[in-house]
């Protein structure tokens, strides 16, 4: 004889009883709280406000400093040139790397690499810069013997030369560990229906894995965007006068460095880069969930 059926209630209460599974998320929530939605909560709310907690627009005028309107275009600059860049040498890098064998010693050498070098940064990955091409920099000396001197290294030091190079030291990798899965989700069917059907390798890339690619791939250099656009101490520890990027302007204004009754103006400018930020990962966003459809 079949079992009876449960009763409705029983059922209910049986689907709203907490899962386990919750528990296993809890901590993630709580980390997320108390180090993104919370200092995001203190920004927003304190870019209104002034040095006696009341309402204001005062804080936004700010912006419109010609400093503060310097760093952003130069932080803009710096972010898309470094993520263009390391957008198209992690590119050809991933393609390389997916061509070895699965499992292969090569590929787990570069996985690897890219994972640790992609992680290294801060005042560390300054020290490491400053000690190989500063003037009397390990690399800057040897050349010098052989007649290949850089100079004085001051360019190590100015946001558009020195910047540049260092930040493409972890953005590189971190567009091979990004972009590596897409590449690896081409199908060697869509290769060998191209050339049965005529193709050569330019209609290949060119008609079928390029645009198919191009979702992931724009994606990823907007995520290294964000990456170098939100960077702050590798910046702080090689570029110590005049704060020529915003980052370094929001670290002096929350320091001491502040005018009398504009201490919250750090907090506005912070707004602007959040602002900025949240319209590049919702691009992000928007374009992976569109890569994803040709990857499942």
């Amino acid at each position: 004889m079949a079992e009876p059926a449960a009763p409705p209630r029983a059922g209910a209460l049986r689907r709203l009883r907490p899962s386990g599974a919750l528990a296993g998320v809890v901590p993630f929530f709580a980390y997320t709280t108390v180090f993104l939605i919370v200092p995001t909560a203190v920004v927003v709310i304190g870019a209104f406000l002034d040095a006696d907690n009341r309402f204001t627009l005062g804080n936004l005028e700010a912006l419109t400093e010609p400093s503060v309107v310097r760093g952003l275009t130069q932080s803009v600059i710096l972010s898309a040139v470094t993520s263009l860049v390391g957008a198209l040498v992690g590119g050809v890098l991933a393609y390389a790397v997916s061509t070895a064998r699965e499992g292969s010693v090569t590929r787990r050498f570069f996985t690897s690499l890219c994972g640790v070098l992609a992680q290294f940064g801060g005042v560390a990955l300054a020290f490491a810069f400053i000690a190989s091409f500063s003037a009397q920099g390990l690399l800057s000396v040897l050349l010098g013997r052989v007649g290949l001197g850089t100079g004085s290294g001051l360019w190590l030091y100015e946001w558009d030369r020195g910047l540049v190079l260092v930040y493409l030291y972890f953005q590189i990798p971190l567009m091979l560990i990004v972009f590596l899965p897409a590449v690896e989700g081409l199908r060697p069917q869509w290769r060998e229906a191209t050339e049965t059907l005529g193709g050569t390798t330019w209609t290949y890339w060119r008609r079928v894995a390029g645009p198919i690619l191009m979702p992931s791939f724009v994606g990823a250099a907007l995520l290294l965007f964000t990456n170098a656009f939100s960077a702050y101490s590798t910046a702080k520890a090689l570029v110590s006068q005049a704060n020529p990027l915003l980052p370094l302007q929001i670290g002096s204004s929350l320091s001491s460095e502040v005018i009398l009754g504009q201490e919250n103006a750090g907090k506005a400018m912070a707004l602007e880069m959040v602002l900025v930020v949240a319209v590049v990962m919702v691009l992000y966003a928007w374009l992976d969930r569109r890569a994803g459809r040709w990857m499942r």
